[in-house]
């Protein structure tokens, strides 16, 4: 229990934990259904071009997302840099595709990767989606697509961007990096749009290692992708397209259907950390738990909260500064808008006054199965010690010797 400054590992208190507790710890499933798999892997001799493993996986993915086709990849990075692509045959360099300020950078660097300008659109200060609003008012003559992000899982208000493309004859997609599992109302993510994209990134709920998927219901759209990810090679052998090497290998593909095995219950201690969170954390002055909208389900991978700085008496960065001390290795989500990043910068739309608020004031907590509901209340525990102390704990901050006091 912590008490006072002095109980604080970051001004010479013991920390909360010995081993640290960490955002994005990997979702491991059952190490022995993983290594039955990877034997049958080695022993089949197939280690990647297509393998049956791959297969399956892309047919349970398919299967939870709704949708007809689930075309798998190394990452998901690719996946977007494939659908970019696509989107980009036939228009001009330069041509635009609109996307949120707040999304991982690879959803900006895929556009720009691929010739086109990434067009940042500011959000939902309440939810951080992108706001449907302030996407028409960006469509010109040289828009060829928008991509909405599902942010933590939560989905994008996606009838609104759906009857705004369509009426401009724009494609529609979705980084869906982190939202296997989660629905918009009754409808599984990942049949939405012209495609979506998940990531099975180590820190994701889904796991495989490394890797990503395009899911849709567009057969020819899918048929392209399966051709691109394997150098342009068609069904009849021959190049066909230009393409790239993007094949999930069958290491990769075990590890996804071990992680895919234990998503439900994954899913539920999940949402049991949330509510754990929500209860916890009630009544501390400028901590809020982000809220999810109960018509959508969410797999609560990210337990989100924003710090007011007026209202704790500290920055969000002190507070994890505090955390990262007691070995609670919290992350901000994110430190900054894509139009903030050093590669897009020069080509800012000016201030994105929702998305910078935001980056300044989130910061994600540990949670996922390797997080009890007892961690949940000691990191809780932190939270409220140092915001009941957060002017004090300010100043001893800024009091520290010079060479060692941070700018918070």
């Amino acid at each position: 229990m912590k008490n006072g400054t002095g109980d604080l590992a970051l001004f010479g208190g013991s920390p909360a934990f010995l081993q640290n507790r960490r955002v994005g710890r990997p979702n491991q499933g059952d190490r022995e259904r993983f290594l039955e798999r990877m034997t049958r892997v080695l022993d089949n001799e197939w280690l990647s071009n297509m393998g049956p493993l791959m297969y399956e996986f892309e047919t349970r993915v398919a299967e939870l997302a709704g949708v007809r086709h689930c075309v798998s990849l190394c990452n998901a990075t690719v996946a977007l840099q494939m659908l970019v692509g696509d989107t980009a045959t036939g228009g001009e360099p330069g041509d635009e595709v609109i996307i949120p300020a707040l999304t991982f950078p690879a959803t900006a660097h895929a556009v720009r990767w691929r010739g086109l300008r990434p067009v940042v659109c500011d959000v939902d200060p309440a939810t951080g989606l992108i706001d449907p609003d302030l996407v028409e008012a960006l469509i010109t003559p040289r828009t060829r697509a928008v991509i909405g992000v599902h942010l933590w899982g939560q989905a994008c208000d996606v009838r609104r961007l759906e009857k705004i493309t369509e009426s401009n004859g724009l494609r529609l997609y979705f980084d869906a990096a982190p939202a296997l599992g989660c629905t918009y109302g009754s409808t599984p993510i990942g049949g939405l749009g012209h495609a979506e994209v998940f990531s099975f990134h180590a820190t994701k709920v889904v796991n495989s290692f490394e890797g990503g998927a395009i899911v849709t219901d567009d057969d020819a759209l899918a048929e392209r992708m399966r051709a691109v990810r394997n150098f342009g090679f068609g069904q009849d052998g021959l190049v066909e397209e230009v393409g790239t090497n993007g094949k999930l290998n069958e290491a990769a593909a075990a590890m996804g259907l071990t992680s895919l095995d234990a998503l439900e219950d994954t899913i539920a201690h999940n949402r049991a950390n949330y509510e754990t969170y929500r209860a916890a954390l009630s009544g501390i002055p400028g901590v809020r738990p982000v809220e999810y909208d109960e018509r959508h389900r969410n797999s609560h991978h990210y337990m989100m909260i924003t710090v007011d700085r007026a209202a704790a008496g500290l920055h969000r960065d002190l507070l994890l500064d505090v955390l990262r001390a007691e070995n609670i290795l919290a992350q901000p989500y994110f430190p900054q808008a894509m139009h903030q990043l050093a590669p897009y910068a020069a080509d800012s739309p000016g201030p994105l006054p929702h998305a910078e608020s935001l980056c300044e004031q989130l910061l994600a907590l540990p949670t996922g199965p390797g997080v009890s509901a007892a961690d949940v209340g000691i990191i809780s525990d932190v939270v409220r010690a140092t915001v009941a102390h957060g002017q004090e704990v300010t100043g001893l901050w800024h009091a520290r010797p010079a060479e060692t006091a941070a700018t918070r």
